[in-house]
């Protein structure tokens, strides 16, 4: 929640100022990826295509690479260990089995279980790793940091990193390119099971009438590219939800400050409607964190074993 409190407070300073609170800004910024037009890391284009490195591609990396620090030292501590499970290591041996033995196996089935379940399990790592990262105030951390002892630029790499944390899951940018993996997941579980050409087949069912097919096989390739449209939606809009309408209620402190020109107007709505209703709204986003990535996990699971198990 601090993290999302960080834009707004800045937002404050600058109506402080002589400027008047733009709520709709504040929530843009923190939502939606940092501008091409001041990226984190610039470079140059390619065939047209600006490959600069904004907030969330940023973040996209840090989520990939605590999830493979993590992941790789449970591993080798459990190794080191003898192979007996302890500590984080159970923990991980849990989720482990769980998304194999629950989500996978019963749709794949135990031919392909051991062939899919290791994208699966980095499906559900790396989202639910992003989706809890940007209830983590890191960012505001090292923004007290910054200003105390560090004193970086505004304007500057680590500056322009500290402004707010971001949730990669909540750009929809992210939530595409994971659906477009299981996307093409879902043509190489056909092909391999099916060959390519019986994996087209199996688009639509055998044995129907020649006209039923004129309008089946446009609905059925059109619905190939819903599943993943649909995926792509779910996750992003479900993650950015949360974040929204805790900067709207959070927002209520300083637009009501503003209209009734009273700092006690401000702090008697913090206390007793936004902070309490926002606090509420944080810890039911804890649990969509888990939820929201068990769900992409099975879903895609789901279309995989419908790829596998044609008309079953």
């Amino acid at each position: 929640m601090w993290s999302l409190l960080q834009p707004i407070q800045d937002h404050a300073a600058e109506a402080a100022e002589g400027g008047k609170f733009d709520a709709g800004k504040t929530i843009m910024e923190h939502v939606t990826n940092s501008s091409l037009a001041d990226p984190l890391i610039p470079l140059p284009k390619v065939f047209g295509i600006d490959f600069s490195v904004t907030k969330h591609v940023f973040m996209v990396w840090v989520v990939a690479l605590v999830v493979f620090v993590v992941v790789t030292s449970i591993v080798r501590r459990h190794l080191k260990r003898g192979g007996v499970p302890s500590g984080p290591a159970s923990l991980l041996e849990v989720v482990v089995e769980f998304i194999r033995d629950s989500i996978v196996q019963p749709n794949v089935g135990k031919k392909w279980v051991n062939t899919w379940a290791p994208l699966f399990l980095t499906f559900f790592a790396f989202i639910f790793t992003s989706n809890l990262i940007g209830l983590i105030p890191v960012f505001d951390l090292l923004s007290l940091l910054n200003h105390y002892v560090i004193h970086a630029d505004h304007h500057s790499f680590f500056g322009k990193v500290l402004h707010g944390g971001s949730t990669p899951t909540a750009n929809f940018n992210v939530t595409a390119g994971l659906a477009t993996i299981t996307f093409f997941a879902i043509i190489a579980a056909g092909t391999k099971a099916h060959g390519f050409v019986k994996h087209l087949k199996n688009i639509v069912p055998h044995g129907l009438p020649w006209w039923v097919y004129i309008i089946l096989i446009p609905i059925e390739v059109i619905g190939s590219f819903v599943k993943p449209f649909a995926l792509t939606m779910r996750l992003a809009a479900n993650m950015t939800g949360g974040h929204i309408a805790i900067l709207a209620l959070t927002s209520l402190i300083f637009l009501l400050a503003e209209i009734f020109k009273s700092a006690l107007a401000g702090m008697g709505t913090g206390l007793f409607v936004s902070v309490p209703l926002a606090l509420g709204i944080s810890g039911l986003e804890l649990i969509v964190v888990l939820v929201q990535a068990y769900v992409f996990t099975l879903l895609s699971a789901v279309f995989l074993g419908m790829a596998i198990h044609a008309h079953h």
